[in-house]
């Protein structure tokens, strides 16, 4: 992190992938020094409660330092937090893209645009990127750590840029907007809007066709910045964090992931293993020593002291074989991961991994305290 401007973490759903950005966050900012910002594009609200925010959104905020004195910390630098709110960057978009104040008021006084500019196909991957390109160049950050869209989503994260592009110049568009822009409809397109008319209605192909006519006039600049996004993200100040547990879907989406990124040539920087089960499992001496627990729970049992707790052997032995069992079945689970993580291992320089905590993270110094499990 220390080399790093941008860091990408990606990873399923329910991986602890935004708990887990943001630990590296604080603890860039806490170890290493400078402002560093969390970007979640993550609709999941829970970083505001961890990092002690009442609610944050597209403006940056500061942690307060209270809150790193409240998890008995003091940063040398300093955590900032924002989420995406798509529809206020889209709008910003457009006031920068547009030829002149005149074509930026008619795209967001437009119908179609307010209705959609929040759900547009591809509207939170592309401008996510845009955000990212935004404060990036800004240039008030030493580290923007950014939390993506779950795994499948996170590649159209990447790859909205250019898709964004390939729509703006695609044979749909310019068949959606030939009638605003001439009265003549040749007779290989006249059977398309016939059919659209009676489905869609004149006014709304007219209404179609002069959004999209005034979106296109910002085409150049939408390319422009595809590109210059996508150097930002192959740039060697960005690296990139698979963020994963070794439970079989997750592992399977991870390593899905990585290959993902070696074929786009971006740069792995790390994987992140959330949740591993403790290496006592593997231990041959502690299954040894459950194989004995559960071949010999009756005379264990009848051997304890009396007490008006263990005042039934029987039942106490069955308790016995049970716990034995248990870390044998959490024994073969171990191995499996371990398995796994030797594989993922292979695959990037850096295997960090995480053990199961005793509850849940939900505040900074539950988010230290994962940072510091990584760091170790």
């Amino acid at each position: 992190m220390a080399a790093k401007e941008v860091a990408v973490f990606c990873g399923s759903g329910g991986v602890g992938k935004t708990t887990t950005a943001a630990a590296v966050a604080a603890m860039v900012a806490l170890k290493q020094g400078g402002k560093v910002l969390v970007l979640t594009v993550d609709p999941a609200k829970r970083l505001a409660n961890a990092l002690g925010l009442e609610g944050f959104g597209n403006v940056e905020r500061r942690v307060p330092d209270a809150a790193f004195s409240g998890a008995g910390a003091s940063p040398r630098g300093e955590l900032w937090a924002a989420m995406l709110d798509t529809k206020q960057s889209w709008d910003n978009l457009v006031r920068r893209h547009a030829p002149d104040a005149a074509t930026a008021r008619r795209i967001l006084v437009n119908p179609l645009y307010q209705n959609i500019s929040g759900r547009f196909v591809q509207s939170h991957d592309y401008i996510a990127m845009e955000r990212l390109y935004e404060l990036h160049g800004e240039g008030n950050y030493d580290l923007i750590v950014v939390d993506t869209p779950p795994t499948r989503n996170a590649l159209d994260f990447l790859e909205a840029p250019d898709r964004m592009a390939d729509f703006f110049s695609s044979r749909f568009l310019r068949l959606l907007t030939a009638p605003a822009r001439s009265r003549f409809v040749n007779m290989a397109t006249k059977p398309f809007y016939q059919v659209a008319d009676r489905i869609l209605g004149s006014q709304f192909l007219e209404d179609i066709s002069e959004f999209f006519i005034l979106f296109q006039t910002m085409y150049e600049g939408f390319v422009a910045r595809a590109r210059a996004v996508e150097r930002l993200l192959h740039d060697r100040r960005t690296t990139f964090v698979v963020v994963s547990t070794l439970e079989p879907a997750p592992a399977s989406e991870a390593e899905f992931f990585i290959r993902a990124l070696a074929d786009m040539k971006f740069h792995l920087g790390a994987v992140v293993l959330n949740k591993v089960l403790p290496d006592y499992l593997l231990d041959p001496a502690a299954c040894s020593a459950a194989d004995e627990l559960g071949r010999r729970a009756a005379e264990v049992a009848a051997a304890l002291p009396a007490s008006p707790v263990l005042d039934d052997p029987d039942q106490v032995a069955r308790v016995l074989v049970e716990v034995a069992d248990s870390f044998q079945r959490f024994h073969v689970v171990a191995q499996r991961e371990a398995e796994e993580r030797a594989e993922l291992t292979t695959r990037s320089e850096v295997v960090a991994a995480v053990p199961y905590f005793d509850s849940d993270i939900h505040d900074l110094e539950g988010l230290l305290r994962l940072g510091e499990s990584l760091w170790s």
